[in-house]
Order: C-alpha cells, then sequence, then structure tokens
C-alpha cells in the first residue's frame, strides 16, 4: 500500500532533504530491543538496516516536496526506513486521515463539553476558575464579564479548563480564598481569626513558610478542619 508522509510545523518549505544515512552530523539508528542498530536508505537493497546490506548499496536522496512525500508499494524499503528513522514524530509523520480524523473529533467533543461545562458553572466556580486559571480578581469584574472570560478560556483551553473545574482542590483552595474576600476569617499578624459576628477567636497560627492561605487550606482537610470548613461555608452562603 502506497504511504504519504508530512512534514510538521507550519510552512513546509518547497522541498526538504532528510538525512538517510548514519553520519557525524546526524546519527540514525534504531534500537530494536536488544541493541542499536545503523539505518541507512539504499534504493536496491532490501532492508534498511546497514548490517543487512551488501556493499553494492546506491544511496538514493529522500526529498519532501512543498512539505509531503509520496512511497509506493513498491518500495517497501523507504517505507520500512522511514518507520524507523529517529526524525519520524518529530519532523514528519505518515498521514492518517482516519486518525486524524480521530484526533480531530476528540478535540472538538472536549471543547463541545468545556463550553457546556463554562456556561452551567455556578458562580462559585466561576470565581475559582477566575482566579487560578485568569488570575482575575473576581470582585474586580462583573458576572458577565466574568462568565464571558470563562467560556472564552474554555474553547480556547478546553483541556486545562475541563482539568481545572474537575480538580477537586481547587474548588477547595477557592472557598479558602472567598472566606478571606468575605472577610469571614482575617489575618493578625501571624494568626488567622475568625471575623464573624459572634466570634472573633485565633482560628490558627500560620507556620513559618506558609503564607495564611495555604495554612487554612491545610487545616481545612483535617478532621477538624472540615467542620469549621462546614460552618464558614454555610457562614458565608446565607
Amino acid at each position: 500500500m502506497s504511504k504519504i508522509y508530512k512534514l510538521i510545523g507550519g510552512a513546509a518549505p518547497l522541498s526538504f532533504m532528510l538525512a538517510s544515512r548514519n553520519t557525524t552530523a546526524k546519527r540514525l539508528y534504531h534500537f530494536d530491543g536488544k541493541s542499536n542498530r545503523e539505518l541507512r536508505y539504499a534504493r536496491n537493497q532490501k532492508s534498511p538496516f546497514v548490517d543487512e546490506q551488501d556493499g553494492n548499496f546506491i544511496l538514493e536522496p529522500i526529498i519532501f516536496e512543498d512539505g509531503f512525500l509520496k512511497v509506493d508499494d513498491t518500495n517497501p524499503v523507504l517505507q520500512k526506513f522511514l518507520e524507523f528513522h529517529p526524525d519520524n514524530g518529530s519532523v514528519f509523520v505518515e498521514v492518517d486521515n482516519k486518525r486524524d480524523a480521530q484526533k480531530e473529533l476528540d478535540y472538538l467533543e472536549m471543547e463541545a463539553d468545556a463550553l457546556s461545562k463554562a456556561r452551567t458553572l455556578d458562580i462559585a466556580m466561576m470565581e475559582n476558575v477566575a482566579r487560578v486559571a485568569l488570575n482575575v480578581d473576581p470582585s474586580k469584574v462583573s458576572t458577565q464579564e466574568l462568565k464571558r472570560d470563562i467560556i472564552v478560556y474554555a474553547k480556547h483551553n478546553p483541556e486545562e479548563f475541563l482539568s481545572i473545574v474537575n480538580d477537586p482542590h481547587v474548588a477547595h483552595e477557592g472557598l479558602v480564598a472567598r472566606l478571606f474576600d468575605y472577610g469571614a476569617i482575617v489575618v493578625k499578624k501571624n494568626a488567622v481569626h475568625y471575623n464573624l459576628s459572634n466570634n472573633k477567636s485565633k482560628l490558627l497560627i500560620v507556620p513559618t513558610g506558609q503564607d495564611a492561605h495555604e495554612a487554612v487550606s491545610s487545616f481545612f482537610m483535617t478532621e477538624e478542619g472540615v467542620e469549621v470548613m462546614t460552618m464558614l461555608e454555610k457562614y458565608i452562603s446565607q
């Protein structure tokens, strides 16, 4: 079966010559599981491996025209050489329309999932995404601006967006940030204090080397901290 190969990257040159033999400037070896075997393309040989070729090899250039190279099924040696070539996957790839279509379909489905998720986020998660992904203080922008920016972000970075919204640690860190923003807890010197109408007591001392957000986040992961976190979350949700 004939195969087509294409250069990876942006604009393809009018012609590109691929290294076809091992030199000091370009090492061509393939590791077969036991040893590194030297590669060389010679059109009159039956193998791309030097150790399986005879001494009457005829070298032939391998040239991509306008970024593409077609290799007919009458030249299986070149097909095998390109399969083992160390630049396969980094400089060029075999054209596989079915694989490429599946890859594009997977991306489009992921993009659709991200956009659907972005449109249905509650305000708390929108604020979390704003802080983590957009480096935006949600208190400084309107809800409409926030939702617009998150939808745009989800469209252009669907994988990263889905990773963030599905990460339980993001919601956890977001709650800590909201508690500070709301003023339910405040920092006084080297300690975090409650700032409730009926409770101004010390919540915890900030350990050396941590900031207040990290200290509170770590505390909320303890058995005692979970109860405090639940109470504070209800307080700011009233």
